[in-house]
C-alpha cells in the first residue's frame, strides 16, 4: 500500500477478529519501521511493552474499562517513554556521528534538557506521538488496522506493566484485522480552518 493510501485509510478501529494472529515477520517489520522514527537529538525516548499473555490482556482490558480491542486485537502495545533518556549514556545517540559533531551535540543536549522537567516530558511525549503514527501507518501498509488509545486507568496499567520510575505512558495501540469497519469520520475540519500563514 502506498503511503498516501495508508494515511487516508487509517482509522481507529474498535472491533477486531479475535482469532486473527499476526505473523512474527509482520510484527518485526512494523517495529523495525517504528524505531526509525525521528526524535530530538536522536534520543529515542520510546519504550514498547508488547502484551502477549492473554490473562494479562484481560487485566489490561479491565484497566481500559472493558474496551474489547484491548483483548481481541492481534497485538497490544503499551507505548511508554523514558523521560530521562536524554541523560542516560547520551553518547549512544551520537555514536555514529563524526567526533566534531559529538563534541557539539552532547553539551548542547545537556544544556537543552538539564533542569527543565517540562521540556523533558514534552519531548518524550512528542517522540511517542511520532512513533505511534509510524506504527499505525506501517501496520496499515501491511493491511492491519489500529486503535490508538488513551482511555484507560494509567495508574493500573503502570502497575500491570511495572512501569519504572521516570517513565510515562503515552498511549496503548491495538493492532489487528478489523471485524467491523470504523464509523465514517466524525467531522473533519477544513484545511483553511487549521492552516494559517506566518501568524494566526
Amino acid at each position: 500500500m502506498k503511503v498516501f493510501q495508508a494515511i487516508e485509510q487509517r482509522r481507529a478501529v474498535k472491533h477486531y477478529q479475535k482469532e486473527s494472529k499476526m505473523p512474527a515477520e509482520d510484527f518485526d517489520k512494523i517495529m523495525s519501521a517504528a524505531i526509525l522514527s525521528p526524535t530530538s537529538y536522536n534520543i529515542q525516548h520510546w519504550r514498547f511493552i508488547r502484551v502477549t499473555d492473554q490473562l494479562h490482556r484481560h487485566k489490561m482490558k479491565d484497566a481500559a474499562w472493558g474496551q474489547a480491542q484491548v483483548a481481541d486485537a492481534a497485538e497490544l502495545i503499551v507505548l511508554c517513554a523514558d523521560v530521562n533518556a536524554w541523560s542516560d549514556r547520551p553518547e549512544r545517540y551520537v555514536a555514529n556521528s563524526p567526533q566534531e559533531s559529538q563534541d557539539i551535540l552532547l553539551p548542547m543536549m545537556h544544556a537543552f534538557y538539564a533542569g527543565k522537567e517540562q521540556i523533558q516530558r514534552d519531548e518524550a511525549m512528542r517522540s511517542c506521538g511520532i512513533v505511534a503514527q509510524t506504527i499505525m501507518l506501517a501496520a496499515k501498509g501491511l493491511d492491519y488496522d489500529c486503535c490508538p488509545m488513551v482511555g484507560f486507568d494509567r495508574e493500573e496499567v503502570a502497575r500491570l506493566i511495572h512501569l519504572p520510575k521516570g517513565y510515562v505512558i503515552a498511549m496503548m495501540i491495538a493492532i489487528g484485522k478489523a471485524e467491523k469497519a470504523a464509523y465514517p469520520r466524525g467531522g473533519q475540519l477544513l484545511l483553511e480552518e487549521v492552516l494559517s500563514e506566518n501568524h494566526f
